[in-house]
């Protein structure tokens, strides 16, 4: 036995030794169990599941301009030959992110908070390094490298390493692992790096940075910037340190072509589609309305929306079902394995057709006690779901009875007609302080959000040139309090 071991670690450290490379872009040695065919295939895979969740904002102009600074960037890195895709999702948090193979994405968030295209740089060379450094597919190797037997029989068997095409298949889990704090200041470094070759001004990069830091927790809908990155002070201070170490030369800022390519972008939570007064949930787009019950936790996510109980043991889900007329949606909701369904019937819901049943449901180890309304509006089926567990559900019947049979169409033209706030541009011809910009060029968000889009900290003031302002949008009183 203990002979049988030896050989098992000697094939472990020779297999190791096999995996390992050189990364050209880092000058490390890496442990890789992911060939670039296999990366390319997950981001491709990612890319498509990214582009139905979250959805990519309409602007084309804007999508083309990010998209060729990206791809200027790309071919200066180690990895030309990348098939570089950039895209700008339609989603209000101030984020970024990469994926395997070349899958680059900016949020329309980030974009209103960030003033010039030197800084727009330094943050997709900083996602491009990610990629470029192969950060998640390390990962994903260290994962699988879970014991001495595993890399053991990929030595003794190579045909095993073809098990690892099932790595395709991970689709959005590859967008939620959390790169080590040493892979983001590798991507700083790297994103230094390709802003310079392409000869950006590199000093804009602490602005970004200090606007990281003025942030709070935003959008549930993408892993968080916050969550998965350094400090922001830390990184203004280990930037500043190296420009002052070794001044870069004076580079390219482009300012003024930046914000003028903000003109007009949806600024914050998009009320088209779909928004919370109180408790209620109305969407315009879509034409209808929902009550969830009162005092439950709400989110509207881009394929659902959700309520959860104060004591997180009950949910309300509103969904869409397809075009099935309800009762075809019900039968198919019904056939699902882990899913019984009782005393399903026709009815009408606020003279919409529907369909409803009470069920049971079973994931893992626990079971659920549910109802569940599927109603016909305007040519689309939607599937509205409210379960609990067996022993609590009773407690909740009647709010959940309640919020089901609330699904109306909507009517109110204030909701019907509510649009988007927009970034908006002011020319000054002097500089100015926030408090005077905001009497003589009011915003309809508060004043520190004008001071953070613009970068202006610690008392500093605006202009000349152009600012950013927020305006139009939904008033508190169409929006209510969330």
């Amino acid at each position: 036995m203990r002979n049988r071991h030896a050989v098992l670690a000697g094939l472990a450290f020779a297999g190791m030794a096999l995996a390992c490379a050189t990364n050209p872009a880092t000058g490390r040695r890496q442990l890789m169990l992911v060939s670039e065919e296999q990366e390319r295939a997950m981001g491709l895979q990612a890319d498509k599941e990214v582009v139905a969740q979250y959805g990519t904002y309409a602007d084309t102009g804007l999508s083309v301009y990010v998209a060729g600074i990206g791809k200027d960037l790309a071919a200066r890195s180690e990895r030309p030959d990348l098939s570089w895709t950039f895209r700008v999702v339609d989603d209000p948090a101030v984020n970024a992110f990469a994926l395997p193979g070349g899958y680059i994405y900016v949020t329309r968030g980030l974009l209103t908070h960030l003033s010039s295209e030197a800084q727009l740089a330094s943050v997709l060379g900083h996602e491009i390094g990610h990629v470029t450094g192969r950060h998640s597919a390390a990962q994903m190797s260290q994962q699988q490298l879970a014991t001495v037997g595993l890399v053991a029989g990929m030595v003794a068997r190579p045909d095993l390493a073809e098990r690892f095409g099932g790595l395709a298949q991970t689709g959005l889990g590859v967008l939620f692992l959390k790169f080590s704090r040493d892979d983001e200041t590798e991507a700083d470094e790297l994103g230094y790096r390709y802003a310079g070759r392409a000869g950006y001004e590199l000093r804009e990069m602490p602005a970004v940075f200090r606007t990281l830091g003025g942030l709070s927790p935003g959008s549930d809908r993408l892993p968080g910037w916050l969550q998965t990155h350094p400090d922001p002070q830390d990184r203004v201070r280990s930037i500043e340190a190296r420009l002052a170490a070794e001044p870069p030369p004076r580079g390219r800022v482009e300012r003024p072509k930046y914000l003028r390519g903000l003109a007009g972008v949806a600024f914050g939570e998009d009320p088209r589609e779909g928004f919370f007064r109180g408790t209620s949930f109305l969407h315009p787009e879509m034409r209808f309305r929902l009550d969830f019950p009162d005092g439950f936790k709400t989110s509207n996510q881009k394929t659902s929306v959700a309520a959860l109980s104060p004591s997180e043991d009950a949910v309300v889900i509103l969904s869409l079902a397809g075009t099935d007329p309800p009762e075809e949606a019900a039968r198919a909701f019904s056939a699902r394995e882990e899913i019984r369904v009782d005393e399903l019937r026709r009815t009408r819901v606020n003279g919409l057709p529907a369909a409803e049943a009470t069920f049971q449901a079973v994931s893992g180890q626990r079971s659920f006690t549910g109802r569940a309304l599927f109603v016909s509006h305007e040519g689309r089926t939607f599937r509205i779901l409210g379960y609990a567990s067996p022993a609590r559900f009773p407690a909740y019947a009647r709010e959940i009875e309640r919020s089901l049979s609330s699904f109306a169409p909507l009517r109110d033209p204030e909701a019907l007609s509510v649009q988007p706030r927009r970034v908006s541009l002011v020319q000054l011809d002097r500089a100015m302080g926030l408090e005077e910009f905001g009497r003589l060029h009011p915003s309809t968000v508060p004043l520190e959000t004008v001071a953070l889009i613009n970068q202006v900290f610690d008392g500093g003031t605006v202009g000349p040139g152009l600012v950013k302002r927020v305006t139009g949008g939904p008033g508190r009183d169409t929006l209510g309090e969330r």
